[in-house]
């Protein structure tokens, strides 16, 4: 039974990873050659459907996480997902200003690379067993660069979005109603690009001892 089990989990995880990445591939191909033939203006506009749909399919990993399903662990995978569903719905298509902004380039193509890079690893090792080493290098490598950037784009979009929020006053809920409660997307909008100031060196450190400590497991074998 466990053994049935297990090659479930298996078969599962391979159909998903390579599912999102067929997804994550599009929006590579999509945003690259609209940046070629039509500038990056028009960035968006190419990728928003194929963008949308493979990062919130990424709420699974979520669930596989709280499930027992892969080992990364929750406190790791929650504020990275919540931060790309956040630019992708509540700024991105929430505030069509932004989306003609050059960091929506720098954002599609660093989050594209990464998740191809992420999702064929991890596809492999599911199907296979293993992953060849380059693809392994390449996992714990190019968020040294991508990282950044991707970062960078994310608080920067959310910077060119608050006169928008500001103005809009999309999302928010003024006094009085019913529930006497009121919110405003701006200060929350806000608050979510402080939190980027020690959230991001804390996810950075993360991979970095991931990093270390897979590069460091490849060699002995």
């Amino acid at each position: 039974m466990a053994g049935f089990l297990s090659l479930l989990r298996r078969i599962y995880l391979s159909v998903y990873n390579w599912t999102v990445f067929v997804g994550w591939f599009q929006v590579l191909y999509l945003a690259v050659k609209t940046v070629r033939e039509s500038g990056h203006q028009h960035v968006y506009s190419a990728v928003e459907r194929p963008l949308q749909l493979a990062q919130t399919a990424a709420i699974l990993e979520i669930f596989h996480s709280l499930v027992g399903l892969v080992r990364s662990p929750v406190s790791a995978t929650l504020p990275q997902i919540a931060s790309r569903l956040y630019l992708t719905w509540f700024i991105l298509w929430s505030f069509p200003q932004t989306q003609t902004h050059i960091l929506v380039t720098s954002l599609v193509i660093s989050w594209s690379i990464t998740e191809i890079i992420r999702y064929s690893f991890f596809g492999l090792k599911e199907a296979l067993g293993f992953a060849p080493s380059w693809l392994l290098w390449l996992r714990y490598s190019t968020f040294l660069l991508l990282y950044p950037t991707g970062i960078t784009s994310e608080v920067g979009l959310i910077y060119v979005a608050l006169p928008f929020i500001k103005e809009s006053e999309k999302y928010c809920i003024r006094m009085p109603n019913k529930w006497n409660f009121s919110f405003d997307f701006f200060y929350a909008a806000i608050i979510a690009l402080g939190i980027y100031v020690p959230g991001s060196p804390h996810l950075y450190g993360y991979m970095l001892g991931q990093r270390k400590k897979a590069l460091s497991k490849s060699k002995k074998e």
